[in-house]
């Protein structure tokens, strides 16, 4: 797999215009990266530009804190998809979490699993947050709740991705789930690093400057 076809070429930041989208998403074309993530406003502009197109429109829900009902990130994720969102990166409910709420964990990540059909969803951890048992526990409901990835970050809160976390995180989700790295990956060594770890996927806004 060539690296470009790894990378999710990502803006998502609260200052995005108009203007940094389209050009998000021309550098997307360009580079015929997998995928432009953006947040759910910006999804049905996206759709349009990248049309007929190998690179895909990823959103995120429940973004970044993830402590929304799980009936707002079903609507939210319904709604990207019909705007013409490919593939959700949500985040899960990390306070119920760490309060050792399991079900409630499960069944938020697996409503939108459900909401989104057969389309890719990718369940963001925020491993800073987290214990090493967490991120396991994490990963294991995430397998159960039928994700097509985890992911390390959200980029917003105190850390972003460690190959640590990554290697951990492959060995939880044993093959049943794919691992994306996000936060933090800008240069050459840290892409090796996490590719090493085991990423399947890479979350970032430096992407030209990884495959350049």
């Amino acid at each position: 797999m060539k690296i470009n076809r790894l990378i999710d070429h990502t803006l998502l930041k609260a200052d995005a215009t108009q203007e940094k989208i389209e050009k998000l998403c021309q550098e997307a074309k360009a580079y015929d990266f997998a995928s432009v993530c953006v947040n759910t406003y910006w999804v049905p502009l996206c759709a349009e530009l990248l049309k007929g197109t190998d690179v895909k429109v990823c959103t995120v829900v429940g973004f970044p804190l993830g402590a929304m009902s799980t009936k707002a990130k079903v609507y939210e994720a319904k709604d990207a998809i019909e705007n013409g969102a490919s593939e959700i990166d949500m985040v899960l409910n990390i306070g119920e979490l760490k309060a050792g709420h399991y079900d409630n964990v499960r069944n938020d990540i697996k409503a939108v699993v459900k909401a989104a059909d057969d389309i890719c969803v990718k369940v963001i951890l925020e491993n800073c947050l987290l214990t090493k048992e967490e991120i396991i526990k994490a990963c294991k409901l995430c397998v159960e709740a039928k994700a097509t990835f985890v992911k390390t970050s959200t980029g917003f809160s105190t850390s972003g991705a460690a190959s640590e976390d990554v290697k951990l995180m492959k060995e939880a989700v044993a093959g049943a789930c794919k691992v994306k790295a996000a936060g933090g990956v800008r240069n050459k060594e840290d892409l090796n690093k996490m590719l090493e770890a085991g990423a399947d996927r890479i979350g970032t806004s430096a992407g030209i400057a990884l495959v350049d």
